[in-house]
């Protein structure tokens, strides 16, 4: 066998066995599977912002993100009360009661989203977690137990006046300091579906007669 021949001859059985070394590896690769437990650096503190290029300070931002947060805690507590209240109202209004409930409930969930997006776009960072929400927030909580139909209008009555009292001096803030956006996240959406949603409720807690007119 000439030397050209016998090298050709080793060169195929080296590339031979990488072949049935590299198939042989292929089978016993795992399959995929996520990788799970996982925890990392904190990209961001809360109480702080980034600096994004909207036309606003950080000092700006940071103020609005701080009292956004704040109405953002009350808003979240004031959506589940909607919630507990639409689960547990009994009475002869229960009918009506269990829809308008859940109705604002579902209202006040875009309000969340919406709040939230606006601390987001500031460069902070938004309330989230349950506890949080519970540090945080300034509407008193109601207890695990059912209640009379009107003590859970009067609880979401009180607590719609927190936040729109809340909400009008945020919202001059934000004027003042010329952040616009907020301004028109406060009055256009909080301000006015709140404003709406005590309307709605507080009429069913009108004194009237039930059959016959007094």
């Amino acid at each position: 066998m000439s030397k050209v021949t016998k090298k050709k001859s080793e060169t195929k059985t080296k590339n031979t066995r990488a072949a049935k070394t590299t198939a042989a590896k292929a089978t016993t690769i795992e399959p995929a599977e996520p990788i799970i437990n996982q925890r990392g650096r904190i990209l961001q503190e809360y109480g702080t912002v980034i600096k994004l290029p909207i036309g606003l300070s950080e000092s700006i931002c940071l103020k609005s993100v701080n009292a956004l947060n704040e109405v953002l805690a009350d808003t979240i507590t004031i959506r589940d009360m909607y919630k507990k209240h639409h689960w547990q109202v009994a009475g002869h209004t229960f009918y009506q009661l269990h829809l308008l409930f859940d109705k604002h409930y579902e209202e006040q969930t875009e309000l969340v989203d919406t709040l939230a997006e606006r601390i987001q776009r500031l460069g902070g960072i938004a309330l989230a977690m349950a506890g949080d929400i519970a540090e945080e927030t300034n509407i008193e909580r109601p207890p695990r137990g059912r209640e009379e139909a009107p003590v859970q209008i009067s609880r979401l009555l009180e607590a719609h006046e927190i936040i729109l009292k809340e909400c009008r001096q945020y919202a001059k803030d934000a004027d003042d300091i010329g952040d616009d956006g907020t301004n028109d996240v406060l009055v256009s959406d909080v301000i006015r579906t709140n404003e709406r949603h005590v309307w709605f409720i507080s009429e069913h807690l009108v004194d009237v007669p039930m059959v016959e007119a007094g």
